[in-house]
């Protein structure tokens, strides 16, 4: 109700503004020829006039959208609008006789009525009023379905990231499971002990990977836990060959990451890198903040990727999420030595996570 109002008030303001100026014109006009008009009679006809087609215009408008002026059915559409125009055109002239709104021009020896002469008078100014109405009908429709159709273009295209998004994670958590189970699997038979402590590790991992799992960001923090719990089991199967350091600035803490990317990349330092090689090797995780870039980083000094290496379900799985989480806002990129171990850092926009995430997951 409060929508129509302002419309209408809108229309009526517009309609009022033309007869003003009209009025204003005519105004002038006698001044111009030395005459001394009345300033209401002059104003009288064109706003009474304008203000009747204030009240014919929502009828208008309802037409217009009702009838479009558009294929398949625009002879129809303009079968009606020509008897909406007649049937308007009438109305109008009806009202301004029945309110006593002068005639502009009063031929002296019609031989009709005065609303005979109105309706031949007005017939052809009336076109000046209905048809560019429809026309502006027209376009505040076409203006509304363009931005209906971006709106559902848009509401479809993040339905469809957020779709695509779940299925990156879907895919990377049971990547992550079966690696796991793997490490744990090889001990089970040369140190029992040894794997069941490995089992506790993983039911640990299991519950911070899977708690809210529908959220596409988490904090730095937590990440670092369950990287972590990550390689305290592959530190079980490595034994001493397998060295840690941590380089993480207190300020990144609690950014926002999205959920796995780290472990992906300490995953593939340990596969490619420690495990491959013969020799004890340090695997370097930092994290630093670089104005409004959070940059992540894990290095090894093991094995080197060899030429032949293309990134796994991990690599490959952490740069689509990052590609559809910030689009062209994000980078990783694998520098590789050969036979002196590789980094693999990533670049994100820097954000504190939401209190939501920050208490809900850690």
């Amino acid at each position: 109700m409060k929508a129509s109002a302002k419309q209408f008030a809108i229309v009526l303001a517009a309609w009022t503004a033309v007869a003003v100026t009209d009025g204003l014109a005519d105004y002038l006009l006698h001044l111009s020829l030395g005459d001394a008009p009345v300033f209401w009679k002059v104003f009288r006809r064109p706003l009474t006039e304008q203000w009747i087609w204030a009240g014919l215009t929502p009828i208008v408008f309802m037409l217009t959208t009702r009838f479009p002026l558009a294929r398949p059915h625009l002879a129809r559409a303009l079968a009606v609008h020509c008897a909406a125009f007649l049937v308007l055109s009438a109305t109008h002239c009806v009202v301004a006789d029945a309110i006593g709104s002068p005639l502009a021009y009063r031929a002296p020896n019609y031989p009709g009525g005065l609303l005979a002469m109105r309706l031949l008078e007005e017939l052809y100014s009336d076109i000046w009023m209905y048809w560019p109405l429809v026309c502006i009908r027209a376009l505040l429709d076409s203006h509304a379905q363009i931005r209906q159709r971006e709106t559902e273009a848009a509401r479809l295209e993040a339905l469809l990231a957020t779709s695509q998004l779940e299925l990156l994670r879907a895919q990377i958590q049971p990547h992550f499971l079966f690696n796991t189970l793997h490490s744990i699997s090889t001990l089970v038979r040369t140190d029992p002990r040894a794997a069941e402590d490995l089992i506790a590790d993983l039911a640990q991992i299991l519950r911070a990977s899977f708690v809210d799992s529908s959220g596409q960001e988490t904090t730095l923090r937590r990440e670092i836990a369950l990287v972590e719990c990550y390689l305290r089991i592959q530190q079980r199967r490595f034994s001493d060959r397998l060295m840690l350091a941590y380089r993480i600035a207190p300020e990144t803490l609690e950014a926002a990451v999205p959920p796995l990317v780290l472990q992906s990349l300490v995953e593939n330092a340990v596969i490619h890198g420690i495990s491959p090689s013969d020799r004890p090797g340090t695997v370097t995780i930092g994290a630093c903040r670089n104005g409004d870039r959070l940059l992540l980083e894990v290095s090894d000094d093991g094995a080197g990727l060899p030429e032949s290496f293309r990134p796994g379900v991990g690599i490959s799985n952490a740069r689509s999420r990052m590609q559809r989480l910030y689009g062209s806002d994000q980078w990783l990129r694998i520098d590789r030595a050969a036979g002196c171990g590789t980094t693999v850092g990533v670049s994100i926009p820097f954000r504190v996570a939401s209190t939501a995430i920050a208490v809900g997951r850690d």
